[in-house]
């Protein structure tokens, strides 16, 4: 959603304020993110260790389904940072103040939204 262009310098101030908080955020929340992944990392590395002290089938099936679960927590992880950028930048595109349209352009957006009524 578009936002009005304001003149206001308060307004102009808050608006800056609250990127920067969202900044301040994303960093805050990669590094929760970061202490997550090296937690979930030291945990599997305890199992394998503990499933590499037995031996036979069942110590395959353990190091299998360790396998699998690793790369849960990676796309888990990936999916969680690219959601926080996503987030952030729809927060900062959002706060953004848009340019006024001049009558020109006004015009070629009537012209375009015309033509697709015509082809419907």
């Amino acid at each position: 959603m578009p936002t009005r262009n304001t003149k206001n310098p308060e307004l102009v101030r808050a608006l800056n304020s609250l990127n920067q908080a969202a900044r301040h955020l994303r960093k805050a929340v990669q590094g929760k993110i970061g202490d997550v992944r090296a937690v979930a990392a030291a945990e599997f590395a305890k199992a394998k260790a503990a499933a590499r002290s037995r031996t036979g089938a069942v110590q395959q099936k353990v190091e299998s389904a360790l396998t699998r679960g690793e790369a849960r927590l990676h796309k888990v992880i990936a999916r969680a940072q690219k959601a926080l950028d996503d987030a952030v930048r729809r927060a900062e595109k959002a706060t953004k103040p848009t340019a006024k349209k001049t009558p020109a352009k006004k015009a070629t957006a009537a012209k375009k939204t015309r033509a697709a009524k015509r082809s419907r």
